[in-house]
């Protein structure tokens, strides 16, 4: 694969789209059995650039994704004019919607979120095959438990694992499981949540100004509150303090 990447606070981010997106995945399948794709934010990547594991993480991914649209803006102003914003649940629905005969596992999120998002999707995408869905414990697994959650992957012929257990987490495990399943592994963070209907995306214009991190800080003030605060302060310092005139 040729890729076009920016590097932001030491993290390579992907300069595409959506359209090139769902072709490099569908198009390069075979290849990208058993690695991962990570969807990247301003959060990832400030942690990124503190945490030399978690960079290690990032770097060992097939690709990092423009999630947060500060990353395709920053692409941008670095002379990438084609980079746009590709986010974890726009890609879903955009890989849903279309006919490639790809068996889509779902690993993270509740019973009751899995149970929600299997039955909207069943009827928004009837044709889509569901090869299975997991609710893992929110501890850590043992060995015995995650070897059967791996072969239940496998079991199910799974060409892409949905991974939503939020980051660093997601990206923990992807890195952890490269090489041991049967598909590519996508983190989604809250893509499940978004498509259950648990949680709303930002309106249009609150994206199309980088507001979303706002839109979703009001809704769970409690959990956020201190990530958007510290990392979004943090990023803005880091990217100023390399780049002045930005």
């Amino acid at each position: 694969m040729e890729l076009t990447t920016c590097s932001i606070l030491g993290t390579e981010i992907l300069v595409t789209n959506m359209e090139k997106t769902v072709a490099l995945i569908e198009g390069h399948l075979k290849e990208l059995r058993g690695a991962y794709i990570c969807v990247g934010n301003v959060h990832t990547t400030v942690m990124a650039h503190d945490d030399a594991r978690y960079h290690t993480v990032q770097k060992e991914a097939a690709f990092v994704l423009p999630d947060g649209k500060p990353l395709s803006v920053y692409s941008r102003k670095h002379g990438y004019a084609e980079a746009e914003r590709v986010t974890g649940p726009d890609l879903m629905l955009a890989l849903f919607s279309r006919d490639n005969g790809l068996r889509h596992y779902f690993y993270g999120g509740s019973e009751e979120t899995l149970a929600a998002l299997r039955k909207k999707l069943k009827r928004q995408y009837p044709e889509l095959a569901i090869a299975g869905m997991a609710s893992p414990p929110f501890r850590a697994l043992s060995e015995q438990e995650d070897k059967a959650a791996v072969r239940a992957i496998n079991d199910a012929q799974a060409d892409i694992i949905w991974v939503g257990l939020g980051a660093p987490k997601q990206e923990n495990w992807m890195y952890d499981h490269r090489g041991r399943v049967s598909g590519v592994m996508i983190g989604v963070g809250a893509g499940f949540d978004y498509h259950a209907g648990n949680i709303r995306r930002a309106p249009a214009w609150m994206q199309k100004l980088s507001l979303e991190w706002l839109y979703r800080l009001l809704q769970d003030p409690k959990r956020l509150l201190k990530r958007y605060l510290v990392t979004n302060t943090r990023y803005l310092y880091l990217i100023h303090r390399k780049f002045p005139s930005h």
